[in-house]
C-alpha cells in the first residue's frame, strides 16, 4: 500500500465527515416556518422535536394567530369539547398551540418559556396545572430525559448575562437529572451559576458551539415526529351544533359521557378502563391511601414558570383540574388532601399577582366532568372554555402587576403545610 493510501485510510473518512458537517451546517434548506400547514400541524401535534426546538414554536407564539397552551397528557385527547375542537368549529379569534405531552412537567414548560424569547412577551397563555406533578421528588428521571433539551438549555446559558435566585435554582436543579451531568462542558458552566458566576470564556464558546449545532438541527429536522390530526379534529368538530350554546352543548356533552363510559361505575372512558385499568382492578384498591401532593419541589419548579412569565408580563389562565371522586373513593387518594394541595398552589399565585385562576378541583364528583382518572373530560372542557374564551376573545386594558417572592424556591416553601398558610 502506498503512503499516499496509507494516509488517505487514515485521515480519508475524518476529512469526509468535516466535509459532509460543514455541508450539512450550510445547506441553503431548511423547515419553511411561513407554511400555514407547517404551523398548523405543529400547533395539535404536541411532537417531542417540536416541544425540544424553537424554530416551529417560537414562530407560532410570535404570530397573532396561536396562543400558547402549556399541559401535559390532557392535552392529547381530542374530544368535541377539546380547546382546538372548540375554536375551529365556532371560528374563534385565537387557535391554541398546544405545548406539552404526558411527562411534561414546571420544569420543561419553564425551560420552553425561556427559549421563547420575546415572542411571549404581552402574550396571553393557558397553562393547566395538573395535581399529579406535584409528587414527593417532583418529575421523574425518565420524564425529564424524554424532554429535556440541550437545545433550550445551551441557548439559556448562552444569553445569561448576570446570574439570578432564578438562574441559581434552575442550575441546581439541573444537577439532579444525570443525563445533564453527563455534559462535562455544562456541568462545569452549572457549578459556576450556582456560585453566581457566568461560566468561563472557553465554556462558553463550546457552549456557542453546540447552540448553533442544535438550532440547525432544529432548522432541518424540527418537523420529524409530527403527527396532523386534523382528520380527528375534523371527526369531533361534525359532533357539534352549528351554533355555540352553552346549555345544548352541556347536554351534548352529557349524552356523549354517558355513552363513553358505560361499561364501568367510575365514569372513565370505556377504553381507557379496559386498558388500562380492568386487569389490575383488585391490586388498584386503596393503593393511593398515602400518596400526596402537597410536599413536593415541583412548587419551586413552578415558581420558574411564574418568574419567566412575570419577566414576559404574559397574561395566564390558570386552570387546575379534579381528580374523579368516584376514582379516589376506590384508590383511597384523599380529596381533603387534595383541597390542600390547591390552596397551596393558589396562595403562590395569588400572593405574586397570578389571580385568574380556575379551580376546578371541587368538581370531582360532577358527572362527565372527566374523561378517566385525571384528565379533564367533555363536560370538563366546556366548562374550562366558559373560562377560556373571555379571557382569550376580551383586549385586556390594564398591563398585568407582578411581584416575585424567592423564597418559593426554598425547601421550606416545598414542605409547607397548607394548613399553616393565612
Amino acid at each position: 500500500m502506498s503512503m499516499k493510501k496509507k494516509i488517505f485510510a487514515i485521515f480519508g473518512p475524518i476529512l469526509i465527515s468535516a466535509v459532509l458537517l460543514i455541508a450539512f451546517f450550510f445547506a441553503p434548506f431548511k423547515i419553511d416556518l411561513d407554511s400555514k400547514r407547517v404551523l398548523a400541524d405543529a400547533s395539535t401535534s404536541m411532537a417531542t422535536n417540536v416541544l425540544r426546538g424553537n424554530a416551529i414554536k417560537n414562530k407560532a407564539i410570535g404570530s397573532k394567530e396561536y396562543v400558547p397552551f402549556f399541559g401535559s397528557s390532557e392535552l392529547s385527547r381530542i374530544s368535541p369539547f377539546h380547546p382546538t375542537v372548540l375554536a375551529e368549529k365556532y371560528d374563534r379569534n385565537y387557535r391554541p398551540f398546544l405545548l406539552g405531552a404526558p411527562g411534561t412537567q414546571s420544569l420543561t414548560q419553564a425551560l420552553m418559556m425561556q427559549s421563547m424569547g420575546k415572542n411571549l412577551a404581552h402574550k396571553k397563555v393557558v397553562f393547566i396545572i395538573s395535581p399529579q406533578w406535584f409528587v414527593k421528588d417532583g418529575v421523574t428521571n425518565d420524564y425529564f430525559n424524554a424532554y429535556y433539551s440541550e437545545l433550550q438549555t445551551y441557548q439559556w446559558v448562552s444569553d445569561l448575562e448576570k446570574v439570578t435566585d432564578d438562574d441559581r435554582y434552575l442550575a441546581e436543579r439541573l444537577m439532579d437529572f444525570p443525563k445533564v451531568k453527563e455534559d462535562k462542558r455544562l456541568d462545569r458552566a452549572l457549578k459556576a451559576i450556582i456560585s453566581g458566576e457566568l461560566p468561563s470564556s472557553s465554556d462558553k464558546q463550546y457552549i456557542n458551539l453546540m447552540l448553533n449545532m442544535f438550532s440547525r438541527e432544529d432548522e432541518l429536522f424540527g418537523k420529524i415526529g409530527m403527527v396532523n390530526k386534523d382528520k380527528a379534529i375534523r371527526k369531533a368538530e361534525k359532533r357539534l351544533p352549528a351554533t355555540y350554546n352553552v346549555s345544548a352543548l352541556d347536554q351534548l356533552a352529557t349524552e356523549i359521557g354517558q355513552k363513553s363510559t358505560n361499561n364501568n361505575p367510575f365514569e372513565i372512558s370505556n377504553p381507557f378502563y379496559d386498558k388500562r385499568v380492568k386487569k389490575k382492578l383488585k391490586s388498584l384498591e386503596n393503593s393511593q391511601t398515602n400518596w400526596d401532593y402537597r410536599f413536593s419541589p415541583e412548587f419551586s419548579d413552578l415558581q420558574l414558570v411564574l418568574s419567566q412569565l412575570a419577566q414576559d408580563n404574559a397574561e395566564v389562565l390558570f386552570i387546575i383540574p379534579p381528580v374523579n371522586k368516584h376514582w379516589t373513593d376506590f384508590t383511597g387518594l384523599s380529596q381533603e388532601m387534595l383541597q390542600g394541595f390547591a390552596k397551596k398552589v393558589k396562595y403562590q399565585l395569588t400572593t405574586q399577582g397570578f389571580n385568574n385562576i380556575a379551580d376546578f378541583t371541587k368538581d370531582c364528583d360532577t358527572q362527565y366532568f372527566m374523561a378517566d382518572t385525571i384528565h379533564l373530560g367533555w363536560r370538563g372542557w366546556l366548562a374550562a372554555d366558559q373560562r377560556i374564551q373571555p379571557f382569550l376573545e376580551t383586549s385586556s386594558t390594564k398591563v398585568p402587576s407582578y411581584h416575585l417572592d424567592g423564597s418559593f424556591y426554598s425547601k421550606e416553601w416545598q414542605q409547607k403545610a397548607p394548613a399553616d398558610l393565612k
